[in-house]
């Protein structure tokens, strides 16, 4: 049988096959699809993304807990399932996209997006306009959603439950059970684990750092009396208000002498540990092509982004912190630099994974901080 034939067979075995979902909005908006992944009926907050590859990571980003993942890229999957995930499981509640490839092609494939799904049990929709549905998301804001392969839904029920749904408690499950270490030979840095990505602490042990992986709720008392050189704050999902108890813990950190680098909520918690504020975003920031100007020289970087709730610069003491990064697009904050401290945070991803790493440098600056070299 010819290449063209044994595709067209497997393409068309697959319509057969596929069953019928709906996304259902907060506003009433419904989006009719082909159900990928598990079937059961998912309640979230629906956001999008705007990265071109990358969807492993994405789906492997436990910043997205409590989400569902719009893929604004038209064709999704096309390299399948490589080994890229940037934690141990898939994190989002769902996933939506136009077209789902349906035979990935890359040396490095080791399955398919639609068993992927299956496996970690999360519902997903394809066929979906998701230009359309990403308008609805920019000019309305983000809202929540659900996915149903039930055909006879009761929408005024399903509007209900919707408008009920909050996300809460995220950084509790998202964070490692217990500390562990990855060995190097260099400055020993101490990286607490809100939901961080794996190639946060691989970006430091590449640079030869010690790396200690605490659990999001240790108390500050153990991280100072392990003597790190410096310490490191990760990125993880939901409101940085809601994290009360590890707000206090950070504000304790920030007392100390130890130079500190923080990335995303890290960002957001250490501000609310100083006395800032934070707000959220009419539909937030994510994707690998957010541009971010340095503020000190200028320059302009090309950053990844995951975020739905930034600090509200205008609210920030400037004796204890000033701006160090900006938004070129919308002109939020970015980062910050504290006054008279080893500290500053950024609000992108400058360890990347997916997106451009363009400011990788950040972390030679912190090596830098901790009295290391380049």
């Amino acid at each position: 049988m010819s290449a063209f034939l044994l595709r067209k067979n497997i393409f068309t075995k697959g319509k057969g096959e596929q069953m019928k979902a709906f996304l259902i909005l907060e506003d009433g908006t419904v989006f009719t699809g082909t159900s990928i992944g598990s079937t059961r009926d998912m309640i979230s907050e629906i956001v999008f993304n705007t990265s071109m590859t990358g969807y492993l990571e994405v789906l492997t980003d436990p910043s997205y807990a409590g989400q569902a993942v719009v893929m604004t890229y038209p064709l999704i999957g096309n390299y399948g399932i490589t080994p890229d995930m940037e934690s141990l499981k898939a994190w989002p509640d769902g996933y939506i996209v136009r077209e789902l490839s349906r035979m990935p092609s890359n040396f490095r494939c080791e399955g398919t997006i639609q068993d992927f799904l299956k496996k970690y049990d999360i519902p997903g929709i394809a066929g979906v306009d998701t230009r359309a549905l990403t308008k609805i998301l920019r000019e309305k804001g983000t809202m929540n959603g659900m996915i149903t392969t039930n055909e006879n839904y009761d929408l005024d029920e399903v509007i209900s439950k919707l408008k009920n749904y909050k996300v809460e408690g995220v950084v509790s499950k998202v964070t490692c059970a217990e500390k562990y270490v990855l060995e190097g030979t260099g400055k020993k840095v101490a990286l607490l684990d809100l939901g961080a990505k794996k190639n946060i602490a691989k970006s430091l042990n590449d640079r030869g750092c010690e790396v200690t992986v605490y659990p999001a709720d240790t108390t500050a008392d153990e991280i100072i009396a392990s003597n790190p050189d410096g310490i490191m704050l990760s990125n993880g999902p939901g409101d940085p208000a809601e994290c009360t108890s590890i707000i206090k813990e950070i504000k304790k950190l920030y007392e100390t002498d130890i130079p500190i680098f923080a990335i995303c909520l890290g960002h957001q918690l250490m501000a609310l540990a100083t006395g800032g504020t934070t707000y959220k975003l009419k539909y937030g920031h994510r994707g690998g092509n957010h541009p971010v100007k340095d503020l000190q020289t200028g320059r302009v970087y090309i950053s990844s982004q995951n975020h739905g709730y930034v600090v509200d610069e205008d609210k920030i003491d400037p004796n204890v912190a000033v701006p160090a990064f900006k938004n070129v697009n919308d002109g939020t904050n970015e980062g910050l630099a504290y006054v008279g401290k080893n500290i500053f945070t950024v609000q992108f991803h400058p360890e990347a994974c997916p997106g451009p790493q363009d400011s990788g440098y950040l972390f030679d600056r912190f090596l830098e901080m901790m009295g290391g070299e380049k």
